[in-house]
């Protein structure tokens, strides 16, 4: 099955360095979202299934998306990829239904053990 799978951050640079991190094995179709707003419409659009999600954007920020998609009820299993790594932040993202926290930059054998641990990527 091909997964949508939605990169939804400010940074173009980010974005491209979290694309490279995703694993080349596993059967995707990849999405881009520049803002917060952009990564709802997406979503409701059925173009993030799985979505790395940044915290600090403008329009609106990771927690905004998080709260549309819990309101919405939009079918989106969201991994937070941010810089803010306070305690804070991860308990509140984990509250607004987030699966995951991951510290930016992310490389590629965090992305697959984080994908493997919460089964939407099974090994080869």
């Amino acid at each position: 099955m091909n997964l949508n799978v939605l990169i939804c951050d400010d940074s173009s640079f980010a974005r491209k360095q979290m694309a490279r991190s995703i694993p080349s094995d596993w059967p995707i179709t990849l999405h881009y979202a520049e803002d917060g707003e952009q990564g709802v419409e997406a979503i409701r659009a059925g173009k993030g299934d799985v979505v790395f999600l940044d915290l600090t954007m403008p329009n609106l920020d990771g927690y905004g998306v998080l709260e549309a998609i819990r309101r919405e009820d939009l079918p989106a299993m969201v991994i937070v990829v941010s810089g803010d790594i306070q305690p804070d932040a991860q308990e509140r993202v984990k509250k607004l239904g987030a699966m995951a926290f991951i510290k930016k930059p992310i490389d590629a054998e965090k992305a697959r053990t984080v994908l493997i641990q919460y089964g939407i990527l099974t090994e080869v």
